[in-house]
C-alpha cells in the first residue's frame, strides 16, 4: 500500500510496558490537568461495540506530553466562562482499531439508533466515521466535549436516538451539542445546519477553544481534535492502556 500509511511505523510495545511506566513522551491527563473529567467510553460497554474494546484495560486518558499540555491550556481558558472539558477517548491502541474493523465485518444489525441510526456499519469506514489507521493511535488526538465547571462524570441515561437531546444538558452531564458522542451521522458534522442554535453555539465554543491551543477539528465529528504539531505524526502505537499503580 503506497503513500503515507505505507510508511507508518507500528510500535508494538504491548506487554513490555509496565503498568507504572508509560512509553517515553506519554503522560496521563490526570497528572497534567486533574480537573478534566475523564469518561473513557471504550473501556466499558457504553459505545458502539456494546462492550470493552481491545487494548482498553483501564479508563485512563493517555496522551503525548505536548497534547496533554495543550489540553490543560484549553481547560484553564474555559474556566473563565464557567466551563470545562470531559474526554471520551484519547490514545487508542492499534489493536482497538483492528477490533473496530472486525466488528464492522461481523454479523449483526446494520444500524443502531444510539450510534449510527442511518449509516450501515459496513459503510462507516468508507464514509469517514471510523478509520483503518486512527490519529488516536499517534497519541495526540482526543475526543471530548464541554461540561459545566466542576462537573463530575455520571452514568448516562441512554437516548433512544443519538441525534436528539432534550434540554440544555446531555444525559452524561455535558452541554447540549445536538448529538451524543459517537453519533456516526451527518447530524454530528461540526457545521451541520440542522443543529439547534444552542448546539451550534456550543460546538463553536469548543472548536474555538481547541484551535486557540493548536488543535485541528475534524469536520465529520464535532468532538474530534488533533494537535497540529503532533510529536509522532507517522507512528501508530499499540501498547495496552493499563491501570495506574
Amino acid at each position: 500500500m503506497a503513500g503515507f500509511w505505507a510508511q507508518l511505523a507500528l510500535v508494538a510495545i504491548g506487554a513490555g510496558v509496565a503498568s507504572d511506566k508509560l512509553p517515553a513522551g506519554f503522560v496521563d491527563i490526570a497528572d497534567v490537568a486533574p480537573d478534566v473529567v475523564v469518561d473513557m467510553r471504550y473501556a466499558g460497554a457504553d459505545n458502539f461495540l456494546g462492550r470493552p474494546v481491545r487494548g482498553y484495560g483501564a479508563g485512563r486518558c493517555l496522551l503525548t506530553r505536548e497534547a496533554a499540555r495543550a489540553l490543560a491550556g484549553v481547560q484553564k481558558d474555559l474556566k473563565a466562562s464557567g466551563l470545562g472539558l470531559m474526554v471520551y477517548d484519547c490514545y487508542r491502541p492499534q489493536r482497538a482499531v483492528d477490533d473496530f474493523v472486525a466488528w464492522s465485518r461481523a454479523p449483526g444489525a446494520a444500524t443502531n439508533p444510539r450510534h449510527h441510526p442511518v449509516v450501515p456499519k459496513s459503510e462507516l469506514f468508507q464514509r469517514g466515521y471510523i478509520a483503518l489507521h486512527s490519529g488516536h493511535s499517534r497519541g495526540s488526538t482526543v475526543d471530548l466535549t464541554l461540561v459545566p465547571a466542576g462537573a463530575r462524570r455520571r452514568s448516562a441515561t441512554r437516548e433512544s436516538d443519538c441525534r436528539s437531546i432534550a434540554g440544555p444538558v446531555a444525559p452524561d452531564g455535558s452541554v447540549n451539542m445536538g448529538t451524543t458522542f459517537d453519533c456516526l451521522d451527518e447530524r454530528a458534522h461540526t457545521a451541520d445546519s440542522e443543529a439547534s442554535p444552542e448546539a451550534q453555539r456550543n460546538r463553536t465554543r469548543l472548536r474555538d477553544a481547541m484551535q486557540r491551543h493548536g488543535f485541528v477539528p475534524y469536520a465529520k465529528e464535532w468532538w474530534h481534535f488533533t494537535l497540529a504539531n503532533e510529536p509522532f505524526p507517522k507512528t501508530a502505537f499499540d501498547f495496552e492502556i493499563q491501570r495506574a499503580p
